[in-house]
């Protein structure tokens, strides 16, 4: 049984090699849909790859809270595709599952740099800095109406489950 993992969004050159790489050993084709911002046109390229079997989506550089997030959120539900995306906001609205940083944790770290070069600091000397905090939250309701098995093993690594 082939498996398909459409991606829709920003997919940057550092993430594709790695995506497609996994996906690979997995026996996942990856079909990759460049970002459009069109709700009506996003909702088409959905409503087609929802007609083939075993499909699942990997949202990236998409935002909640936009007319895009809310298209891919009906779409998604209402085809029962199991839909991993960066940001939990999304899986709290409805979607599978997400695994990203933390929104807040890199508003806050962007902050702290602020507030270094107001109080005289070089920015060329500042340290680069990563997430430090990469939640996974999963939403098992959605896993249910969608009747896709989250393992255990899966669920334990969990930051979030919303039920």
């Amino acid at each position: 049984m082939a498996h398909v993992a459409r991606t829709f969004g920003g997919l940057t050159s550092e993430l594709t090699p790695i995506i497609e790489a996994a996906a690979a050993k997995l026996a996942i084709t990856i079909i990759r849909e460049p970002y459009r911002n069109d709700a009506a046109e996003m909702e088409r390229a959905i409503d087609a790859f929802a007609a083939e079997p075993n499909g699942a989506l990997l949202m990236t550089g998409v935002r909640p809270a936009t007319p895009i997030s809310d298209a891919i959120l009906r779409q998604a539900v209402q085809h029962q595709l199991p839909t991993l995306v960066g940001s939990g906001r999304l899986v709290q609205d409805g979607l599978l599952m997400s695994y990203g940083p933390d929104p807040l944790d890199l508003v806050h770290g962007a902050a702290s740099y602020i507030d270094r070069i107001l109080r005289g600091a070089k920015p060329t000397e500042l340290p680069v800095q990563f997430p430090t905090r990469i939640p996974l939250v999963i939403n098992m309701k959605t896993a249910k109406a969608i009747g896709v098995n989250v393992p255990p093993s899966i669920l334990v690594r969990a930051d979030e489950v919303i039920e």
